[in-house]
């Protein structure tokens, strides 16, 4: 995946915020101002997904190994969607030991639990369930049925896939490219997935 300028900006912004406050692995958030008029043919800043990690006061070991692991994962996955997306969302992330697995939220969190879910492929697959996937009105709405109705995302997939591809829905989840398993995972399918996430938004979602 080539390294773009956003993609150095991203991880840089989370460098200082880790030094500017010992203890918690930021992302800086974007400032809020008015809304501002483009001028003909100006193109708008695009949105970035933004996250931080809620750390102990005095973390264990535990704690500390957990805390690396989760922001590799979640640096590389919102690296990805920032790279290949204009999709904007504001993370805060945890680590809760009585998670099984993983769990993403439509208010913007996610919890990891069990290290064997610490990885680039889980943070992919709930960052997109923060954006909506399996959550919002608009997924209930286009999934109905099971296959997506979206114009915009089904046009994507046959690109991939051909002419008589679609994208199933069930379980507040999807497929293909929906990374709900670890032997899904590839460079391919997590770029697939980011751009197919910013399709289903893009129809609604």
């Amino acid at each position: 995946m080539k390294l773009s300028r956003r993609r150095h900006l991203a991880i840089a912004a989370v460098t200082v915020g880790a030094l500017a406050f010992p203890g918690t692995a930021v992302a800086t958030q974007p400032a809020t101002s008015a809304p501002v008029a483009q001028e003909s043919g100006q193109v708008a800043p695009a949105a970035t997904v933004t996250w931080h990690l809620v750390r102990a006061e005095n973390p264990t070991q535990d704690q500390l190994e957990a805390y690396e692991l989760i922001t590799t994962a979640m640096n590389a996955a919102v690296t990805r969607y920032n790279d290949l997306s204009d999709l904007g969302k504001s993370i805060t992330v945890h680590y809760d030991p009585s998670v099984p697995t993983a769990d993403g939220h439509i208010n913007g969190t996610i919890r990891f639990g069990n290290r064997a879910y610490m990885n680039e492929r889980t943070a992919l697959h709930e960052i997109s369930h923060t954006i909506g996937v399996g959550q919002s009105g608009g997924w209930y709405e286009l999934s109905a049925g099971g296959t997506w109705s979206g114009a915009q995302a089904t046009a994507l997939v046959r690109q991939y896939d051909g002419e008589g591809a679609s994208i199933s829905t069930g379980g507040g989840h999807f497929w293909p490219y929906g990374l709900n398993y670890d032997n899904e995972f590839s460079q391919t399918n997590a770029d697939r997935h980011v751009r197919v996430v910013a399709a289903m938004v893009a129809d609604g979602m």
